[in-house]
């Protein structure tokens, strides 16, 4: 594999595969709001947050890690002025003790927070203003979870990052399903092998969570319950985690795409059926670029925020990467993303809540069905749809849907969800 290629996959890993604690929209919203409370210096007496719709969308029913159970944008915000340590970045409620908590509660009854839509942003966009002791500072975020953009402090600029978004993004162009299976077979364990045996540490932690304790509705015990075959112990895997993660467990989990979701639905499928089947640590490894990257191809053509449901670019992922396990060709391979998209694209994404776990079950559905109809030599044909003749043009062409044609599907989605429309 050509030498820069290889450096660039390797560098996409590194800057995507990182631990963040809790749903990373609420996590983002907390970071920013430490960020604010520092540059302040003080304790605000108020505090205010506006938001991209995509942000309200996906912290208004996801509860808060280390929050006690508290749920929406104010609780997020107001924790991580309490508690929050911005140097921890995604990490940023670790330490939250029970005190934070108490006064978290406290102010948000006393109306300390207010929240409001910011329109014509980016899909990710956070900004915190807050006030105390007669100085005023605001923290701007934008396109990416932790990417401060612009920092303020009585009317004095003193942080702004003049790069464009492109400028932050680790090269993603060169991303494709051909190179992404060679890269696999060829990569060196020794400069995967930190990177992911942290996201099957962190990843099968909270997933052992949520399969021993009662998190939100219990899609893992119940994906557990269907049967002992490998098809549902990978699907329970993930489920559970999210079932875990989206009810406030604590533990972190290793993203992908910006999303806990999607980390959880691209791996612990791929390590639950390799421990299943007795596939060796190195092939584990291997198979876990191939899902992380086939994620990522995916996902660039849709954007980090959106009304599909990014858990469907993971489980295709992660269909690819059992087929990769199972000895398929990169024909099948090809064929396991092309049908289950072809299936299940377009799945809505309407917030963050605890029935993202059944999304995650529905869509893992769709992957092994695509997975077996690749190994029997099915793959749906160009025309049905938006199949195209080759698995790459076919995710572009279903990336492109969800990221323009289902622009006017999110609008309508956030005006339900905040009570703008009626129905």
């Amino acid at each position: 594999m050509e030498s820069k290629l290889y450096q660039d996959y390797l560098h996409i890993l590194k800057k995507e595969l990182v631990p963040a604690l809790g749903c990373t929209e609420p996590i983002a919203l907390a970071y920013a709001a430490a960020k604010c409370r520092e540059t302040l210096g003080v304790f605000p007496e108020k505090v205010e947050a506006l938001c991209s719709g995509n942000i309200i969308k996906n912290v208004k029913g996801v509860t808060v890690p280390n929050s006690g159970g508290l749920k929406g944008i104010e609780a997020a915000v107001v924790l991580g002025v309490t508690g929050g340590d911005a140097e921890k970045a995604l990490e940023v409620l670790q330490n939250i003790t029970d005190e934070d908590r108490a006064r978290t509660k406290e102010l948000i009854e006393n109306g300390f927070c207010t929240c409001s839509l910011k329109e014509g942003v980016a899909n990710l966009f956070i900004e915190v203003r807050a006030e105390g002791d007669g100085n005023q500072a605001s923290v701007r975020l934008e396109h990416e979870h932790t990417n401060i953009t612009y920092i303020t402090r009585n009317g004095k600029v003193i942080y702004e990052d003049t790069h464009t978004y492109e400028d932050h993004q680790a090269d993603k162009s060169s991303l494709n399903i051909r190179d992404i299976v060679t890269f696999a077979d060829e990569v060196r364990i020794e400069e995967v092998k930190d990177i992911l045996s942290r996201q099957i540490q962190c990843n099968y932690a909270i997933s052992e969570e949520g399969l021993k304790k009662p998190w939100g509705a219990g899609i893992g015990h119940f994906a557990k319950g269907q049967g002992e075959d490998v098809r549902w112990k990978a699907i329970a895997r993930a489920t559970a985690g999210s079932d875990a993660r989206m009810s406030g467990c604590p533990l972190p989990v290793i993203i992908n795409s910006g999303s806990g979701n999607q980390g959880m639905t691209c791996s612990l499928p791929v390590i639950e059926y390799a421990y299943v089947t007795g596939k060796s640590e190195e092939q584990l490894y291997r198979a876990l670029c191939v899902s992380n990257l086939i994620a990522q191809d995916q996902k660039r053509y849709i954007g980090a925020l959106s009304a599909y449901c990014g858990v469907v670019c993971a489980a295709a992922a992660s269909g690819a990467a059992i087929t990769y396990l199972a000895g398929g060709t990169l024909e099948q391979i090809e064929n396991t993303v092309v049908n289950t998209i072809a299936n299940i694209g377009g799945m809505v994404c309407d917030g963050a809540k605890p029935s993202c776990a059944s999304k995650i079950y529905s869509a893992l559905q769709a992957a092994f069905l695509g997975h077996e109809m690749a190994m029997n030599g099915i793959r749906f044909e160009a025309g049905d749809g938006l199949v195209m003749e080759s698995a790459e043009d076919t995710v572009k062409a279903v990336g492109h849907v969800g990221r323009e044609g289902m622009r006017q599907t999110d609008i309508e989605i956030l005006n339900l969800m905040i009570g703008k429309t009626k129905v």
